[in-house]
């Protein structure tokens, strides 16, 4: 038995795509590093959780990248668009607001058991992130050779419609945005005319004032007081105000591990805003050293689009990349005071378990395909464990 899972992971290894697995890691470490330094300020559990589910997606990892990615879509890509409305429908009926307690009417979590006075649950739009990114980009596959005629875009538009239409009505104006944010990465690789995005922003515009009150009054406000946090500095303001100082505070080289600061009165110093954590503890040079590997990583994922021989393939790592693409930037600009606060993750920096499991499905996706499609030694690599 062990010899058979020895020929099993070694044989895994060697299809995982070296590049995507460091990169991937330095950054999951500079995450652990930071939560277990900052674990004072909420306890171990926070660390444990982190670590738990980091070995729990490199299993899944190892899972994925030895299902052939191509078949799986093939037969299942209209399911898993089904399965992924369902799943946020269901989350819309009896989700709940979070274990913590927010001041939002989010229905964006799931509970999946109580014991005692903890609870465990899931955030699905992580899950179907991944899901829709690989049902989206097989109908791209399908269409792209007619993507700009109003028949061919029509559907589409149905089959983003739904997901970011149900996010939308659970509240979840953030991770909505970060939908409309990976779709438009898509669309524009798929060749989509330019002219299209034009006359979409001209209708966001002329409708603003309907949407505007389409927005809860806590979300109007963090947007109204997200550009200008200094206007109410105890109230929307505090946070970036705080995060602000946190990263002035560490300098060049940052103030050590545990030394406490800034990052001790921020809320959700571990999650949204641990890019402040992390700053002020290593400073501008360990900003610098996360975004160089940040970068390093999504080139990566964009080289293996360009190479991929499967289109799908290619659209699949195209939406991945623009997932941390989006993400990032929205993250970095809540912390930076430069974008409103709406409770969007840093790609394996953030403290959480469903974003953290959601994101190494993700590389495993992107493994299978850089196994299956780009790396042209990968096949005499495995006979050797066969």
């Amino acid at each position: 038995m062990f010899r058979a899972v020895g020929k099993y992971l070694r044989y895994s290894f060697a299809r995982i795509d070296k590049k995507i697995l460091i990169f991937s890691m330095i950054i999951t470490l500079m995450s652990l590093v930071t939560i277990f330094s900052a674990r004072e300020n909420f306890g171990n559990s926070k660390f444990v959780m982190q670590f738990a589910m980091t070995a729990v997606g490199m299993c899944a990892v190892l899972v994925i990248v030895n299902i052939d990615y191509r078949m799986f879509v093939d037969r299942y890509w209209i399911l898993l668009f089904l399965a992924s409305t369902m799943l946020l429908a269901i989350t819309l009926i009896i989700g709940d607001t979070g274990a913590n307690g927010t001041e939002t009417s989010n229905k964006s979590w799931l509970t999946i058991i109580k014991i005692g006075s903890r609870t465990f649950q899931i955030q699905p739009s992580e899950f179907v992130k991944i899901a829709f990114i690989i049902s989206f980009s097989k109908h791209l596959s399908l269409v792209k050779h007619s993507i700009n005629k109003i028949n061919t875009l029509m559907p589409l538009a149905a089959h983003a419609g739904a997901i970011v239409g149900l996010i939308l009505l659970s509240g979840d104006l953030g991770v909505a945005l970060v939908y409309i944010g990976i779709i438009a990465i898509m669309l524009i690789y798929a060749g989509l005319s330019l002219w299209y995005f034009a006359a979409a922003g001209g209708a966001v515009v002329v409708l603003f004032p309907f949407l505007w009150d389409f927005l809860n009054p806590y979300q109007q406000e963090r947007i109204l007081y997200g550009f200008q946090p200094e206007l109410d500095p105890t109230g929307y303001g505090f946070q970036p105000l705080l995060s602000l100082d946190a990263i002035s505070a560490g300098g060049f080289f940052g103030r050590g591990l545990s030394s406490g600061g800034f990052y001790e009165a921020l809320p959700a110093s571990h999650t949204d805003f641990i890019f402040a954590t992390y700053c002020e503890m290593f400073g501008f040079v360990g900003a610098v050293a996360f975004l160089v590997t940040l970068i390093a990583l999504v080139a990566r994922m964009i080289n293996i689009a360009k190479k991929c021989r499967n289109e799908f393939g290619s659209f699949i790592c195209i939406g991945i990349a623009g997932m941390f693409i989006v993400q990032s930037v929205m993250n970095i600009g809540m912390c930076l005071a430069l974008l409103p606060v709406i409770g969007i993750t840093l790609p394996f920096m953030s403290y959480g378990g469903s974003s953290m499991l959601a994101l190494y499905l993700a590389m495993g996706v992107l493994h299978a395909i850089s196994a299956y499609e780009y790396n042209s030694g990968t096949k005499r690599q495995f006979r050797r464990y066969k």
